[in-house]
């Protein structure tokens, strides 16, 4: 088979973030073997030349000794080096775009093939890659002849995309076309000498030479919630950290507000000093605040491949005021329908505590607001109807014990929403 267009990566420095696995990596073989531990300067130079060049030329290692260098390295990067890696914000977007247009698409990376597969498959990048290549014993392998070993037997059009000189030099000697790119560990200079055929700054850069015109694939709304005191500042903090080690691009927003004017009127909505507000201004005053931000942040957002990650939405509505102020979930659905127009969150993390442990929380940790200040009763009510709402839809809600340390719970919603992401990619 004939592909028509090939695109070949580097992995360290183009498609990860790979220096805290391997910086980590360096300084333990420099500790083991007694070396002095590289500066900063000189571990940045580790990423992208092989392991063998980088000892000798770096450390001043010969002969045995760079041997016996890289075999202590990678008694630490087989279990744990190579999961402290991070997939660049874009990447994601890049190689389902690449795919969408029927791209063969391969990896050519110094790194040994066998770890190299594994983080491909631990960051749920497998699915767009066709071959993989890297070294397969012990010793280093040229660049030009892994690329060779990336592409397919019959191709059109090929890239090599790659942020070292090795990279360029490679593809240059390969005969195929190349991208340097400059959000990795190269410079553009080091990249424009080695005859780089085009160069790409950003990651959207890079977008914009491989897939010139073809519109982003959608990304994904997410909301998160509970009530107040369940921890939802901290969970939004770690599940960003998890969503943006596997390269999702993530956005934050917020109800009420999110946008000027969502912000001028959750204002009025929090000031205690509108303790007169009645029910009914108070959840059409909500409707209104998010049907801007529906329109103004999350639809383009996720109409740019983003993940809109949203503290509340619509569901806060329908337990604070449809179960708190008792205007009934029904009606508060309803008066809610033409704002959020069909727009709802793919998965909604719900912090599950109840409303007494919550609001000591809460009160211990700052002033309350208006909301806030209510009654025990309300806060019940509140508390009942969200489990009205995830009853009435469970395949949206990823329901987790707000008890548990911050780290558990993490972990527990990371594993779960990493999940749905990536399915959703397909």
């Amino acid at each position: 088979m004939r592909w028509e267009k090939c695109v070949i990566f580097d992995l360290d420095g183009t498609l990860t973030q790979s220096e805290e696995g391997i910086w980590n990596c360096v300084r333990y073989t420099a500790e083991k073997m007694g070396y002095p531990v590289p500066d900063a300067a000189t571990l940045r130079k580790f990423i992208g030349p092989p392991l063998t060049y980088s000892f000798r030329e770096f450390m001043g290692m010969e002969g045995e000794e760079v041997d016996r260098a890289v075999r202590t390295y990678r008694e630490r990067y087989q279990v744990t080096g190579l999961f402290e890696n991070r997939v660049f914000p874009g990447i994601r977007r890049l190689l389902r775009m690449l795919k969408r247009q029927g791209c063969w698409i391969g990896i050519a990376t110094g790194k040994p093939q066998e770890p190299s597969e594994r983080i491909v498959e631990y960051f749920g990048l497998k699915k767009y890659i066709d071959a993989v290549a890297g070294p397969l014993g012990f010793h280093s392998e040229e660049k030009e002849d892994l690329i060779r070993r990336a592409l397919p037997e019959e191709y059109g059009e090929a890239w090599m995309v790659g942020d070292r000189k090795f990279d360029i030099e490679g593809g240059r000697k390969v005969g195929i076309s190349t991208l340097g790119v400059g959000f990795g560990y190269g410079s553009e200079e080091e990249l424009r000498q080695a005859g780089c055929t085009a160069y790409a700054a950003t990651v959207q850069d890079a977008i914009d030479i491989l897939c010139p015109g073809q519109e982003n694939p959608q990304g994904a709304f997410l909301s998160i919630e509970g009530l107040d005191g369940s921890g939802k500042s901290t969970q939004i903090r770690l599940i960003t950290d998890a969503m943006e080690r596997y390269g999702f691009e993530v956005v934050h927003s917020r109800e009420p507000g999110g946008c000027k004017v969502s912000e001028k009127i959750r204002e009025v909505l929090l000031d205690k000093d509108n303790v007169g507000m009645t029910d009914i201004t108070e959840a059409l005053l909500y409707a209104a605040a998010r049907a801007q931000h529906v329109r103004e942040v999350i639809r383009p957002a996720v109409n740019a491949g983003k993940v809109l990650l949203c503290d509340r939405f619509v569901d806060s509505s329908v337990a604070y005021q449809g179960g708190g102020r008792q205007l009934g979930v029904e009606r508060v659905l309803a008066i809610n329908a033409p704002a959020v127009d069909g727009t709802l969150p793919m998965a909604t993390i719900y912090l599950d505590i109840d409303h007494e442990t919550s609001l000591k929380r809460r009160s211990a940790a700052s002033e309350l607001d208006r909301m806030e200040m209510e009654a025990d009763s309300f806060h019940a009510r509140t508390e009942a109807a969200y489990r009205e709402l995830i009853a009435r839809d469970p395949q949206r809600f990823i329901v987790v014990d707000a008890t548990r340390t911050p780290e558990e719970i993490g972990k527990a919603v990371a594993e779960q929403v990493l999940a749905r992401l990536m399915e959703a990619e397909e």
